[in-house]
């Protein structure tokens, strides 16, 4: 599928973002083996979430997802059961290696598997520390099919190699089932999604990044969960981005989770001179959430560099703060960002190749790359290379492009934010 995107869109209106997606993953898998029936709604329609649902199904698990709605009989810590074939993750890594945790837990042996991308992604990162737990952890080459089996887990102390909410929470998971405290210790703080919902269950989890290490001891039961997830904050980034840089724009972003965690990338825009309005909406399971209003100035934002802490706080929202540098005053730099080689495409290149089919000018590193700021960005045509984030930040950045852009391949976009095309036509045009 290619997109076709004119110049001149302006965001205006009011939207609500899909349910984010990270939050989503770990409710389903958390609810699998809680104690009761968990309902769950705002859930996004994207294909990960779907294969998150449907590996539970392969272990005995009753889930119904339609719509946005999910009912999930829980099975309870230890009602798992062995699946008769691979569990498919599709292209979702968030599945793979947090049902890794879990499996990691479970006195059988299965295998995880996923499409070509997934298959290309590194797994010993959470290999490693499942095989320090006592389970029985074997990968191809380093990266999937992996096969695990598992159970009679002891707790350890993990100092993670890289910030990674997913190596936390696969370990995290492990720890339910393991004798004893089982403590991760981050370089630099993650977020905290795992934790926050763990707690809401009734877990004995404490501590964190600042206090040393996340504990947790492995609990009697889990309570279930009900209510609505917060809407995915990754996925407004596209639409703030944009609204940001129409000069008429006038976007109102309904119930967005800002976890502290996740939250940089309002910071990061508001510091480079975005009109961001922040109003305090209600908690779910201890993740805040807002109503984001978001007006365009009708002038350049400042840009900047983003290196360290911060790049691993933004490391999904870096393709389209990267595409937008070329319109910012000074540049956008990112540096410290090597995991982005790892995505679901090595978006350093992509993003790289993105700008150069716009006609833009960018210098790469193993780390990062610099976008010079003042470009006057052309119509052309975008390669997704079987990237969400890729395809959805060549359409957000389109509002500044002189001429038509178009994505070849965006039909990938549906992994995250299925109909985001026409919906960003139809607000746009109201200008």
């Amino acid at each position: 599928m290619r997109w076709r995107i004119e110049s001149g869109l302006c965001p205006r209106g009011t939207t609500r973002p899909p349910g984010d997606k990270s939050i989503s993953h770990r409710a389903l898998l958390l609810a699998a083996i809680a104690d009761g029936d968990s309902r769950i709604a705002n859930l996004p329609a994207g294909e990960d979430v779907a294969s998150t649902a449907s590996c539970l199904r392969q272990l005995g698990c009753d889930v119904t997802l339609a719509a946005g709605q999910a009912r999930v009989r829980g099975r309870g810590l230890h009602g798992l059961s062995a699946p008769s074939g691979p569990l498919d993750c599709g292209n979702s890594g968030t599945t793979m290696r947090l049902l890794a945790g879990i499996l990691a837990g479970q006195p059988f042996t299965a295998t995880l598997d996923g499409d070509a991308s997934l298959r290309c992604r590194p797994m010993r990162r959470v290999a490693e520390p499942l095989r320090m737990m006592g389970a029985t952890v074997q990968t191809t080459a380093g990266r999937a099919p992996v096969s695990i089996s598992g159970g009679g887990l002891r707790g350890v102390t993990y100092d993670t190699p890289v910030p990674s909410a997913q190596i936390k929470s696969c370990v995290l998971l492990a720890g339910l089932y393991a004798t004893g405290a089982t403590v991760l210790r981050e370089q630099r703080p993650s977020r905290d999604h795992t934790e926050r919902l763990l707690q809401a269950m009734g877990a004995e989890i404490s501590g964190g990044a600042a206090s040393g290490g996340t504990t947790v001891r492995p609990p009697e039961g889990l309570a279930p969960l009900a209510g609505s997830v917060p809407g995915d904050l990754s996925a407004a980034s596209f639409w703030l981005v944009a609204a940001a840089l129409a000069p008429r724009s006038d976007l109102t972003l309904e119930y967005v989770g800002i976890n502290p965690g996740r939250f940089a990338i309002v910071e990061v825009l508001q510091s480079w001179g975005a009109d961001i309005e922040v109003a305090t909406g209600p908690e779910w399971c201890g993740e805040p959430t807002a109503s984001l209003r978001v007006r365009g100035t009708g002038q350049p934002l400042a840009g900047g560099t983003i290196r360290g802490d911060l790049t691993a706080r933004l490391i999904d929202e870096i393709p389209v703060l990267a595409l937008l540098g070329a319109s910012t005053r000074e540049g956008v730099v990112v540096r410290d960002g090597a995991e982005l080689r790892v995505k679901e495409s090595d978006r350093i290149a992509t993003v790289a190749a993105t700008l150069a089919a716009l006609g833009g000018e960018v210098d790469t590193f193993d780390d990062g790359l610099a976008v010079p700021g003042g470009q006057r960005l052309r119509g052309g045509v975008v390669a997704a290379a079987g990237d969400h984030r890729i395809a959805l930040a060549a359409a957000a950045i389109s509002v500044c492009v002189t001429g038509t852009v178009e994505i070849d391949g965006a039909e990938v976009a549906d992994i995250s934010y299925p109909g985001f095309l026409p919906e960003f036509m139809s607000l746009g045009a109201m200008a």
